[in-house]
């Protein structure tokens, strides 16, 4: 198998936004999601892919900012491959990818966050030589 890593634009939202819906379970609309995707864009905000040929077969949004403990970073969000392509080691090939191209935009460090009930990425990222530094937290308003 061939695949391709790439920045991603708005042409390719209804592919990100069926990417996510599987990553999060259709908890959010596609008619929010597309707004709010369009939305993302017009920030610090880009969209990774990896395709295979012409399909998109997964993404990892990337929001780029300074922040005062570690410089110029980059937080991977909604990361997500299609199951068919998972445990060939496609994700370490991304991420790789995903590395040298923040690099080349000056970023000193990457950060994410994952679901607690999601081991499988836990151990991926452990084996990335990520590490926990805190907890996330979330209050809806």
């Amino acid at each position: 198998m061939s695949f391709q890593f790439k920045i991603i634009g708005k042409q390719y939202i209804n592919s990100i936004i069926l990417l996510v819906q599987k990553l999060n379970g259709n908890q959010v609309s596609d008619a929010v999601l597309k707004e709010r995707f369009l939305e993302m864009f017009n920030q610090n905000y880009e969209c990774a892919g990896v395709f295979e040929d012409e399909k998109l077969i997964g993404i990892s949004g990337l929001w780029f900012c300074t922040r005062h403990y570690c410089g110029k970073s980059v937080e991977s969000d909604h990361v997500f491959i299609d199951d068919d392509y998972r445990g060939k080691g496609l994700g370490k090939q991304f991420f790789e990818w995903i590395y040298n191209y923040v690099k080349l935009k000056g970023c000193e460090s990457i950060e994410l966050n994952t679901y607690v009930n999601n081991y499988p990425s836990h151990k991926f990222y452990y084996n990335e030589d990520f590490e926990i530094y805190g907890y996330h937290f979330f209050k809806k308003l």
